[in-house]
C-alpha cells in the first residue's frame, strides 16, 4: 500500500527529518567522545598553548581532562590555520570549557547530556539550573548548563582580560548581539569553530 498516494493524507516529513538530524548529531557526538577518550595533547601542542596563555591561564588549562585539552587545541589550530590571531579569541578557544574542572565528567555522562538534550530538552535545562552545593545525579546537566559561567569566573581569577572572560561566559549562549561589535564578532567565530571541532 502506498501511503503517499493521492487518496491518502500526506505524511509530515518532520519526524523523518528530526530522526535524521538526531542520528547525525548522535554519530557526531559519538565520534567526538571516542576521539576525546583517546586524545592526549603532544608536547608540541602544549607549547602552542603556552605561547598563547599566561602562566596562571596555562595552570588552569592543565587542570582540564586530556580530551578537553585536545579539543581546545584542535580549535586553536583551526583558528590559526584560518588566519585568526586575536589574543583574546585564542585564549578563549583554549579555556572555553575550563569550567568543567569543577565536576569532571565521565564519557557516559557526556552521552547522557546529548541524549537528554535531544529527547528531554526542558527537563535537561531544569536539571542543569540546580545551584546547590553538590549536584548528585544532576551533575552532568549542571556541568553542561553552568560550566561557561564557572569557566569565566576561573579565567577572571587567573587574570584573563575582560574580553576573554566574556567570550568564555557567552560561548554556549544562543547568539544574540550584545552591542559590543568586536566581542560579538569574536563570539560568533568561537562558536563556529567549537561547533565544527571534535
Amino acid at each position: 500500500m502506498n501511503l503517499e498516494s493521492s487518496t491518502s493524507p500526506q505524511l509530515s516529513p518532520q519526524p523523518r527529518v528530526f530522526r535524521q538530524t538526531f542520528a547525525r548529531r548522535a554519530l557526531y557526538r559519538l565520534r567526538q567522545f571516542w576521539l576525546e577518550l583517546w586524545a592526549r595533547p603532544s608536547e608540541v601542542q602544549l607549547e602552542q598553548a603556552r605561547s598563547v596563555l599566561t602562566a596562571p591561564e596555562m595552570a588552569l588549562f592543565l587542570r582540564m581532562q586530556p580530551g578537553e585539552q585536545a579539543h581546545s587545541l584542535n580549535i586553536l589550530f583551526e583558528m590559526q590555520q584560518h588566519g585568526h590571531a586575536h589574543p583574546g579569541l585564542l585564549a578563549a578557544a583554549l579555556l572555553h570549557d575550563v569550567g568543567k574542572v569543577r565536576y569532571p565528567l565521565h564519557i557516559w555522562e557526556r552521552v547522557l547530556i546529548v541524549l537528554a538534550a535531544a529527547w528531554l530538552p526542558r527537563q535537561a535545562r531544569a536539571w542543569g539550573d540546580y545551584h546547590g552545593q553538590a549536584p548528585g545525579w544532576r551533575k552532568p546537566f549542571v556541568v553542561a548548563r553552568q560550566h561557561a559561567a564557572w569557566g569565566a569566573e576561573l579565567a577572571a581569577q587567573a587574570g584573563s582580560p575582560a574580553l576573554t572572560v566574556a567570550l568564555i561566559r557567552r560561548h554556549q549562549d544562543h547568539f544574540a548581539a550584545a552591542g559590543r561589535p568586536e566581542e560579538d564578532h569574536l563570539l560568533a567565530c568561537l562558536q563556529a569553530f567549537d561547533n565544527e571541532s571534535y
